[in-house]
């Protein structure tokens, strides 16, 4: 059985981890201190998980929204990057700053995470650079709730760019043109507005 998503009350917190009980039934999940500073005892939860077995375990680990644990997934695609150096990097950096890290080759950004060095941080830009953000488990990311945030959207800056760099790889540019292009103009105007940022980004590639 794979637990994708767990919806439930706080019951635990600790230092790296959370304790939902769902229906009398608890899970422990690995979680960043981000998510967890955003968490309290008693508070109902929807935590998106990301379950990983093996022959001698099974581990679980949590997250605040869908696009974070796909972007968790997607970051051992890289070679020497296994679940704890993930779970740092998405603890120590928003997933707008890892598309823009990646978009412009920042290394630097990356370096925030514990653990994370020079060297590998840049072999993380390099081989994700020109891929397409992740999508969620199911398509699109849609919203995600978090203790207390039970209607919040997910991620809009985030799902704005991808749109617009989508957009702009359907009329013919690089994955990694568009991308590095929406990053920048993301900078100076913000990414709140899909058709904004789209046509800014085409004025920029005009220049």
């Amino acid at each position: 059985m794979i637990i994708g998503r767990l919806t439930g009350i706080v019951a635990a917190l600790g230092a790296d981890h959370v304790l939902i009980d769902v229906n009398g039934v608890g899970y422990v999940c690995l979680a960043g201190s981000r998510l967890l500073s955003k968490l309290h005892a008693g508070d109902e939860a929807v935590i998106h998980v990301e379950t990983r077995v093996t022959e001698n375990s099974i581990t679980l680990f949590g997250f605040g929204s869908d696009e974070e644990r796909a972007w968790f997934v997607r970051l051992q695609d890289v070679h020497g990057v296994a679940g704890k150096a993930a779970m740092a990097i998405l603890d120590a950096i928003t997933p707008a700053e890892l598309m823009d890290a990646i978009a412009l080759s920042d290394a630097s950004v990356l370096t925030r995470a514990k653990g994370v060095g020079k060297k590998l941080a840049e072999r993380i830009t390099g081989e994700l650079a020109g891929k397409p953000p992740p999508l969620g488990r199911f398509g699109k990311f849609e919203a995600a709730n978090v203790a207390g945030m039970a209607s919040a959207p997910v991620a809009a800056s985030t799902g704005a760019r991808s749109e617009a760099i989508s957009a702009l790889v359907n009329l013919g540019y690089a994955q990694s043109e568009a991308a590095r292009t929406v990053a920048g103009v993301a900078k100076d105007i913000g990414d709140e507005d899909v058709s904004i940022l789209i046509k800014a980004a085409l004025k920029e590639l005009a220049k």
